[in-house]
């Protein structure tokens, strides 16, 4: 059983918690949800349009009391609707697609599942090729992950590696060009050529880059700030990262 998967009431799967989750898990799977359960004490009409949403999809959907979910999502926050979804699917490094319009995402050791969570999330809103991290030191694939992604993780091409370092060797030598976000960053993230191939890589909020990604980086771009605080966490400095190569792209 993979990290992303559990057993509860008889249902092996992936718990996915939440309005936003879930709903983007049936348009995601559709009738491969194994199953939803919606809150039988509420006549809430978000919980009802959801329902209405995934039996038409033909899936099965339940209500159980809010106690049942509660024990089900063992703390995650579900807002009267949790589904079981298949595994998700992992792609192999070699088998990501490059090509002119590659922009990848490469985490270096984030451990938070809700900074991991919102990386994930702008990825797929701004079209990022793939969200790639290493196995080791890594948030892992979580229900509350999946829930601060906001439905994004459905969507996602996902690619664990066992070595970031190698992974990031591997791109250059297809001619991506990573360039780690870094506070100290010689260049402007707008002064950085982002309409090619590319892969942005950022560190874990506190630690920032390690120095062994650092000397695998093409270049290191910061930010510009002009408020006091120097740093952002990681999902924020990828989205604006993300933002500035579509906005490249044109």
């Amino acid at each position: 059983m993979s990290d992303s998967e559990l057993v509860a009431d008889g249902i092996r799967g992936r718990l996915i918690c939440g309005l936003q989750p879930v709903r983007e898990a049936i348009r995601a799977h559709g009738p491969k949800l194994e199953r939803i359960v919606v809150e039988s004490e509420t006549d809430a009409l978000q919980l009802q349009a959801l329902a209405r949403f995934a039996r038409d999809q033909g899936i099965r959907v339940e209500r159980q009391p809010r106690a049942y979910l509660d024990h089900m999502a063992r703390g995650v926050r579900h807002q009267g609707a949790i589904a079981w979804a298949p595994a998700l699917a992992l792609t192999a490094l070699e088998e990501l697609a490059l090509g002119p319009s590659t922009l990848i995402v490469a985490l270096d050791e984030v451990q938070d599942p809700q900074n991991f969570g919102a990386v994930v999330r702008s990825a797929v809103a701004l079209g990022a090729t793939a969200v790639m991290w290493p196995e080791h030191r890594s948030a892992p694939l979580t229900p509350s992950m999946f829930r601060a992604s906001a439905g994004g993780i459905e969507h996602a091409t996902l690619c664990r590696v066992a070595s970031l370092t190698a992974a990031l060797d591997y791109l250059r030598s297809r001619d991506v060009c990573v360039i780690g976000l870094d506070m100290d960053g010689p260049y402007a993230i707008d002064s950085v050529d982002l309409k090619s191939e590319a892969c942005l890589v950022v560190g874990a909020e506190g630690k920032g880059l390690r120095k062994t990604i650092k000397s695998r980086c093409d270049s290191l771009a910061r930010l510009p700030m002009s408020g006091p605080l120097g740093s952002l966490n990681a999902s924020v400095a990828v989205a604006i990262g993300l933002y500035e190569a579509v906005r490249q792209r044109g």
